[in-house]
């Protein structure tokens, strides 16, 4: 009875799917198929590759197309050295600047505040003055103002003008620190010079006869006589009365004898030769050379000046 159940449930299963059965099967959700087999890590590797080359594409849009040159990005990196040399030597050059100033600053240092002080008021005032610097500075030598703090007060400003480049200021102060420095010698100088100073400058234009005919009446105004009658009877002394000075006073201050002149200016001519001969003339066309002729030029008239000066004291005759 079991056997003939179990042949009528087998009988019933058909032999074939029928089309009934096949769309029956294919509603069978998915989560019961079979899944397709894992990607190799080459692929994956150049799937992650495709990727970041469409992000870096995305980001470089927009940039110029020498930019995905090789050459052309040499070459930026090689600005981009130069401007760094650049930048370099513009940061050494000011810190040198800034040592250089700070060395010009402690020149003064060891003076005291007051002197310090005064003395820049002081140069101020001339560089204020303008054409009136001449008196100002006279008026100073009367006073005693001028001394060594005032010519360096000026040295460094010059100093500092000649570090920046600023040509009127630099002509200006070397004219002012050179005209101080004439004052403050002429004071220190023994009368001879003073003399042969007071002489050269009343030479104006070119009338040289007029020249030392002015200074032999300067010269025979200064010098005493040296004739054997102003020896036995110097000047001032009345023969008929027998009244006055006996002899002549050599100990003051503002007594020059013809004697010391000479001396003292041929001198000076000697160390002014020697000079000349070991300083050589500068050949060529461009500015310093040129103005190191006309220095040189000026120098040699002044020379000249001084030699007729040396020659008509030395034949002075009352």
């Amino acid at each position: 009875m079991e056997a003939k159940i179990l042949q009528v449930r087998w009988a019933a299963v058909p032999s074939q799917p029928s089309p009934s059965t096949s769309s029956t099967l294919s509603k069978i959700p998915t989560a019961f198929s079979i899944t397709p087999p894992l990607k190799t890590k080459n692929a994956l590797g150049a799937a992650a590759l495709q990727r970041s080359k469409k992000i870096e594409e995305q980001d470089l849009y927009g940039l110029p197309k020498e930019y995905y040159d090789d050459e052309w990005q040499a070459k930026q990196r090689e600005k981009t050295k130069e401007l760094h040399r650049r930048r370099q030597e513009e940061d050494e050059e000011e810190e040198r600047k800034v040592d250089e100033y700070r060395e010009i600053g402690f020149r003064l240092k060891d003076y005291p505040e007051e002197e310090l002080r005064k003395a820049k008021k002081l140069v101020s005032s001339f560089i204020k003055s303008a054409e009136e610097v001449e008196e100002k500075i006279e008026e100073a030598a009367e006073k005693g103002e001028l001394n060594e703090l005032i010519l360096l007060v000026i040295w460094n400003r010059l100093d500092l003008a000649r570090r920046d480049d600023e040509k009127d200021a630099i002509r200006s102060l070397d004219l002012l620190y050179r005209r101080v420095e004439t004052e403050i010698l002429k004071k220190e100088a023994t009368p001879a010079m003073r003399l042969l100073n007071d002489l050269l400058n009343m030479h104006y234009g070119f009338d040289d006869d007029g020249w030392l005919k002015a200074c032999k009446k300067r010269m025979i105004d200064t010098f005493p006589r040296e004739d054997p009658f102003s020896i036995l009877v110097p000047a001032g002394f009345d023969i008929n009365k027998h009244q006055g000075p006996m002899r002549p006073d050599l100990e003051a201050d503002d007594v020059l004898l013809r004697v010391e002149f000479v001396r003292e200016v041929d001198a000076l001519l000697r160390e002014v030769r020697s000079e000349q001969s070991d300083t050589q003339n500068m050949q060529g066309l461009d500015p310093e050379s040129v103005a190191s002729r006309l220095k040189q030029q000026e120098k040699q008239r002044a020379i000249h000046q001084v030699e007729a000066l040396l020659d008509l004291a030395i034949n002075l005759k009352w």
